[in-house]
C-alpha cells in the first residue's frame, strides 16, 4: 500500500494543553492556532483587529476545536501579561506559546527612519520578549514544563535587501532559541524557532512567486520547484511543525531552528568559527592583511537569501 506509513498519534495528542498564539487572525498566525485546536489544544488567538480576531476563533470553534480571541498589539508587558492571563483565566493554565505577530516597515538603511526601526523592533523583538518571560514566569509556577515556540524567518539567518529591522528582530530571536533553551531546560520547558516559507501577504509581493501564487487561489497546486527546491507552501504546510513541537515527541528538541515551508523540512545551523589561524605573540593589522586571503578569508561566508529558480528564467 502506497503513502505514509502510519504513525500513532498519541505522543502528539494535546487534549488539554492551552496555547497562546500572537497575530492568528490571518494567514500563518491562524495556521498555527488551527493546527493547534486540531491536535487537541484550547487556543487564546490574538490580533491587534478586535473583529479578526473574533473570526479567527469562531472558525475554529466552527470547525470542533476550541478557542477565544484576546485583541491586544503585543509587545509591552502590559499586553504580554493580559495573554497569559486570559489563558489562564479561561482554560486555568498555559502550556504552549507561539509568538508569531509581526509588522513590515521595509526600507534600505539610508531611507529607514527610527519609527521604522523601533516600531518592528517593538513587535518582533520586545513582543517576543514580553510573552516569552510571562509564559516562562507561568511554566515555571506550574512546574509541569512547556513549550515556547518562536517565530525566525529566513531573513534572520541569511539577512535581507531593504530589511534592517526585520532581519535584526529575526536574527535577535534565534539567538533568544539559543539562550532561553539553557535557561528554562531544567524547568522543562522547550524552547524553539519555526522558520516558515510560505505563501502570505508579505511574500505575494516577490514577482517571481506572484504568479504561482495566484494560480494557487484559483485551485491550481504550486509546482514542485517551488514546493521541493524552494520549500515554498501554503501556511498549512507550515502548520505541521507546531503541534509537533508542542507535543511529548519533541521533549528532547529545544535550541533549534527548524524550516519548514511547501514538501521541505530543514534544521538551521547555528553561528560557528569555520576557519582559524594563529600567530605566535599576536596579530597586526600588516600581519592579518598578509594571510587574510590564504588563511581565514580564503573562503568567505556568503549572505542574502538566494534567489528563487525559476525553471526558463
Amino acid at each position: 500500500m502506497k503513502g505514509h506509513p502510519a504513525v500513532s498519534n498519541t505522543r502528539t495528542d494535546l487534549t488539554g494543553k492551552v496555547a497562546v498564539v500572537t497575530g492568528s487572525g490571518r494567514g500563518l498566525g491562524l495556521a498555527y492556532a488551527t493546527a493547534l485546536a486540531k491536535a487537541g489544544a484550547s487556543v487564546v488567538v490574538n490580533d491587534l483587529d478586535e473583529a479578526v480576531a473574533g473570526q479567527a476563533a469562531t472558525s475554529i470553534t466552527e470547525a470542533g476545536g476550541t478557542a477565544v480571541a484576546e485583541a491586544v498589539a503585543v509587545g509591552t508587558t502590559e499586553a504580554a501579561e493580559r495573554l497569559v492571563d486570559r489563558a489562564v483565566s479561561e482554560f486555568g493554565r498555559l502550556d504552549i506559546i507561539v509568538t508569531n505577530a509581526g509588522i513590515l516597515r521595509d526600507k534600505v538603511l539610508w531611507k529607514m527612519s527610527d519609527d521604522d526601526f523601533d516600531a518592528v523592533i517593538t513587535t518582533h523583538l520586545k513582543g517576543t520578549f514580553t510573552l516569552a518571560r510571562a509564559a516562562a514566569v507561568r511554566m515555571r509556577e506550574q512546574g509541569e514544563g512547556g513549550s515556547l515556540i518562536l517565530v525566525g524567518s529566513p531573513a534572520g539567518q541569511r539577512g535581507n535587501f531593504g530589511q534592517t529591522n526585520y532581519a535584526a528582530a529575526k536574527a535577535g530571536i534565534a539567538a533568544f532559541v539559543r539562550t532561553w533553551a539553557m535557561e528554562l531546560g531544567r524547568a522543562g520547558i522547550t524552547v524553539n524557532a519555526i522558520v516558515p516559507v510560505a505563501a502570505t501577504a508579505m511574500t505575494e509581493t516577490i514577482p517571481a512567486f506572484a504568479p504561482y501564487i495566484e494560480a494557487n487561489r484559483g485551485g491550481e497546486p504550486l509546482p514542485d520547484f517551488l514546493r521541493k527546491g524552494e520549500g515554498f507552501g501554503t501556511p498549512e504546510d507550515c502548520a505541521a511543525l507546531i503541534p509537533f513541537l508542542a507535543s511529548e515527541a519533541a521533549r528532547d528538541v529545544t535550541g533549534q531552528c527548524i524550516g519548514i515551508g511547501g514538501d521541505k523540512l530543514a534544521l538551521w545551523s547555528h553561528p560557528q568559527e569555520v576557519a582559524v589561524a594563529y600567530a605566535d605573540g599576536g596579530w597586526t593589522p600588516e600581519t592579518i592583511a598578509a594571510t587574510w586571503h590564504s588563511s581565514v578569508g580564503a573562503d568567505p561566508q556568503s549572505f542574502g537569501i538566494p534567489a528563487p529558480k525559476i525553471p526558463g528564467a
